[in-house]
């Protein structure tokens, strides 16, 4: 089965085409400022890259010219749309509805639009990518794949926060956790890597890029992640403030006169790494920065690796122990040095670090010693491939 992976935003659309026998990507790639002008560059496997500069007014033009790339008789890698024969739908929320993706009925649908509360910039975007794609392929089977749906496994003691009870029954103001998709992979490809049962693992996987989180998966659930009721929750970020005292949030509003959509805005998009540096959000940045001996850079390094270690730490605890720590994502897969320090920390654990093993970037590799008590291990995350698992697991 040929299965297309959508991942809709608010002005983008990511997707790939993904043959589920092999698990071959036919195709890929993406659009661009759709609503503003347009871009959609589109990859076809083992031909070149192509970029189309074409307006896309809005996104099922958008589903369109995907559809007419992936058809098209020179760059095209289906002959026909009745080769695809599911569409998997990346949705970040599923609050408590979801705790497995779902085939994308009307119902499912009215519950994914009543998720929207919890996750305004994302869900509304995602519902329009689900609207485009029965529109212009109907019949065909789509099944939506949650961010949120992998830690639907948290226990109360992990998911509940320290508020009067009715909020959570009232609002849904609990902890759900994101990046449940790569977590989910990363902790099972790691298993398969060892070649063991991954119900007999206690892993926690360290999904580090500019969003960042950490998941505590024992025997193959998430017992505990590090992001909450939104993804700002957690650790530093690459502009995200992640964890500190809700009392700041007051204080700066009224030192610098702003409203709390305001002070919100600085959390999400003016903090992190970026925030404390004032260099940069990207780590090749701020580490060229900290070499020519700029203090703030190496500040929001150490940072980003202390609290990483610290949150490394917390789950060991809640698990009782740890067989196996997984770094992936764009800094945990390609950072050679951030990985150094964060397991710099972890000899209390029994870790040992290879250096040499660890002298690797978007491979797979152990690169804990031999001798070490728990393995660390770099395992590249695969959302696309897992989203297209998961769909065929439900059409069949």
């Amino acid at each position: 089965m040929k299965v297309l992976v959508i991942n809709c935003g608010s002005s983008s659309l990511k997707f790939q085409l993904i043959d589920s026998e092999t698990e071959q990507v036919l195709a890929k790639g993406l659009c661009e400022r759709i609503g503003i002008d347009g871009r959609l560059t589109y990859s076809p496997a083992g031909g070149s890259k192509h970029v189309f500069e074409d307006p896309l007014p809005n996104h099922t033009v958008a589903v369109s010219s995907v559809l007419s790339k992936l058809t098209d008789p020179e760059i095209g890698v289906i002959g026909s749309l009745a080769e695809i024969g599911a569409v998997g739908h990346r949705i970040v929320h599923g609050g408590e509805k979801f705790a497995k993706s779902t085939l994308l009925t009307e119902e499912a649908i009215k519950e994914i639009e009543a998720c929207s509360e919890l996750a305004p910039l994302h869900n509304p975007a995602n519902i329009i990518g689900i609207r485009a794609c029965q529109e212009l392929m109907p019949g065909v089977p789509m099944v939506g794949v949650f961010d949120t749906a992998f830690h639907q496994t948290m226990p109360p003691k992990a998911f509940l926060y320290s508020l009067p009870y009715e909020y959570y029954t009232k609002y849904g103001v609990r902890r759900y956790g994101f990046h449940g998709t790569s977590h989910s992979y990363v902790s099972k490809r790691a298993a398969e890597i060892l070649g063991k049962d991954i119900k007999d693992l206690k892993i926690i996987v360290c999904h580090l890029g500019n969003g960042a989180s950490i998941c505590a998966v024992d025997g193959g659930k998430s017992v505990d992640t590090s992001m909450g009721f939104t993804p700002l929750e957690g650790l530093t970020m690459g502009t995200r403030s992640g964890g500190l005292d809700p009392a700041i949030i007051e204080y700066i509003a009224s030192k610098e006169n702003m409203s709390l959509a305001e002070v919100l805005n600085v959390l999400n998009k003016k903090s992190g790494v970026q925030g404390i540096s004032g260099v940069s959000s990207d780590f090749r940045d701020l580490e060229a920065a900290a070499k020519e001996g700029n203090e703030r850079a190496k500040d929001a390094l150490d940072v980003f690796t202390y609290r990483v270690a610290k949150f490394v730490g917390y789950y060991a605890a809640a698990m009782n122990g740890v067989d196996v720590i997984c770094f992936t994502a764009g800094i945990g897969e390609n950072d050679i040095a951030v990985r150094a320090e964060i397991l710099s920390y972890l000899g209390f654990l029994g870790c040992k670090l290879d250096p040499e093993a660890n002298n690797v970037r978007g491979e797979e590799r152990i690169i804990s010693t031999p001798d070490s008590k728990v393995i660390a291990m770099v395992v590249p995350t695969n959302e696309e491939l897992a989203i297209a698992r998961e769909t065929v697991a439900i059409v069949g």
